[in-house]
């Protein structure tokens, strides 16, 4: 055992929950998490996760959504601004993406444009400080 180990990551899909948005709810408004947020219903607003967010195979989001990383199994309407970004096979974004990193599985689909750039600080390259 090494005493400066470095920490193992966990993979946002086994990440503990602290806002959940459940299948058949909908929400109409600005949503903001703290943490580690799962949409399996409908977001009609902008979302921002400081963490991390899962968007379930039943979710629905129409806005813009900001966080650190996101899993889209569902379907997005609109901007994504994420350090790491995963579109699964049934994942469906309409809208403009910049990322840092991207991963699509077959079946996943992107309409729009795709800006990548390094991280630097939380925010990628030629993002304005808020």
């Amino acid at each position: 055992m090494a005493i400066f180990s470095k920490k193992e990551k966990v993979a946002l899909d086994l990440q503990a929950i602290s806002t959940l948005i459940s299948e058949g709810a909908v929400l109409d408004g600005n949503l903001k998490a703290p943490a580690f947020a799962r949409i399996d219903g409908t977001v009609n607003g902008n979302i921002t996760v400081d963490e991390g967010l899962i968007l379930g195979e039943k979710g629905v989001v129409k806005g813009n959504i900001i966080t650190k990383e996101i899993v889209v199994y569902g379907k997005v309407t609109g901007n994504i601004n994420a350090s790491s970004l995963e579109i699964r096979s049934t994942g469906n974004i309409a809208g403009d993406i910049k990322t840092a990193t991207l991963q699509v599985e077959v079946g996943g689909v992107h309409n729009g444009s795709l800006s990548m750039a390094p991280v630097v600080a939380g925010k990628t390259i030629g993002e304005k400080a808020a």
